[in-house]
């Protein structure tokens, strides 16, 4: 098994800032999650993860081997009580709240789960929070969807109004608005914590095994020499590989730390025009990528709301971050495709995610 070496370095990403620190990550054993610990790790931070075991089999967590060299809690954020006490006995600096019901399709099944874990999940952190005086700066990672979409092609700003038609996405706007309330009633005050909201595009990447997911869709159907079936092709989404938003997620919480209050707000981070592509062009893509496979198309027939189109206007982040993004789409399918075959040959998982976060840090350096 290949072996994570020392800090990055050369990124816009400050390795000096997260060497020793210490940050506690909720959601660590999810596809974003995992690989957020995997750059910690090689930043050099002491992490602690607090999450339910991984909701697939096969997962990243697993397959990465995400757990060695953090400490991993099993627990839920449903539970108040586990995971004020879990924060306490961390001692954070920096707060990373990922964990959610991520699934749009999911959230109509399950409602009332949804609301539990992505709106009553962030008012207990928050609450973890105010009982931890060692935490100077939170970020709570919401969704593209938590703004109310009028299927218009000009990308969303950040001060748009909340909302969402579907479970999933009318609790992202939720999580927004507790976000929002918390900060003005208890954290604009207290200097001591900075708490922003971060809301990224459709995020890709090697290691998602989700249901009701596009790439995992298509990953599951040609391993099993299956066609894939699309349900909605000229959907429009803002998608990105799954480094550009956590890059953005680290820079951002740099400048936290450097001017407590300035940047504890909402930020966009999202693909350049490019990026916002429909569901077939990413078919079309992938399954070069990825060689033998095939693809047909066929209608909802639970005819589920789910939004035609979504982009989001990503210009505060690009001006007062310096953050933008650099993987333009069509490597990024590459990338995924690759890391799928990659595991699917049995190579060793753990260095081939290495070598696709050196090869971000170097676009990141020019």
């Amino acid at each position: 098994m290949g072996e994570w070496q020392g800090p990055l370095e050369g990124l816009e990403v400050n390795p000096a800032f997260w060497k020793d620190r210490r940050v506690f990550v909720t959601g660590h054993t999810g596809f974003k999650g995992s690989w957020l610990c995997l750059w910690l790790k090689k930043l050099g931070a002491k992490v602690t993860g607090y999450a339910l075991e991984p909701a697939t089999s096969p997962s990243l967590f697993a397959a990465a081997h995400v757990s060695d060299g953090i400490y991993s809690i099993i627990g839920d954020v449903r539970n108040r009580e586990g995971l004020a006490k879990a924060m306490l006995e961390a001692q954070p600096e920096v707060v990373i709240h990922m964990a959610a019901q991520a699934l749009v399709r999911y959230s109509y099944q399950h409602p009332v789960e949804t609301y539990e874990v992505n709106v009553m999940g962030v008012v207990h952190l928050l609450e973890a929070v105010r009982e931890c005086a060692s935490v100077h700066s939170v970020l709570v990672v919401t969704s593209d969807k938590c703004y109310e979409n009028r299927e218009r092609n000009a990308g969303y700003c950040e001060d748009e109004a909340m909302g969402g038609f579907d479970p999933y996405s009318n609790s992202k706007g939720c999580a927004e608005l507790v976000v929002s309330a918390y900060r003005q009633s208890f954290f604009t005050a207290d200097q001591r914590v900075a708490v922003a909201t971060a809301r990224a595009g459709n995020v890709i990447g090697g290691g998602d095994w989700s249901k009701d997911r596009l790439i995992p869709d298509m990953v599951r159907a040609f391993t099993a020499g299956e066609s894939v079936s699309i349900r909605n092709p000229d959907a429009v989404r803002p998608w990105q590989h799954v480094f550009e938003a956590l890059h953005g997620y680290l820079l951002l919480l740099e400048k936290m730390a450097e001017n407590t209050q300035a940047f504890a707000q909402g930020w966009n981070f999202g693909p350049e025009d490019a990026g916002a592509q429909d569901v077939a062009w990413i078919v079309k893509h992938f399954v070069a990528g990825w060689g033998d496979a095939d693809w047909n198309i066929i209608r909802d027939a639970e005819e589920l709301h789910e939004a035609h189109t979504l982009r989001l206007n990503c210009n505060k982040a690009r001006r007062e971050l310096n953050w933008r993004p650099v993987v333009d789409l069509e490597l990024a399918l590459k990338w995924i495709a690759d890391w799928y075959c990659g595991y699917y040959a049995k190579e060793d998982v753990v260095l081939l995610s290495q070598q696709q976060l050196e090869e971000f840090q170097k676009m990141v350096a020019i």
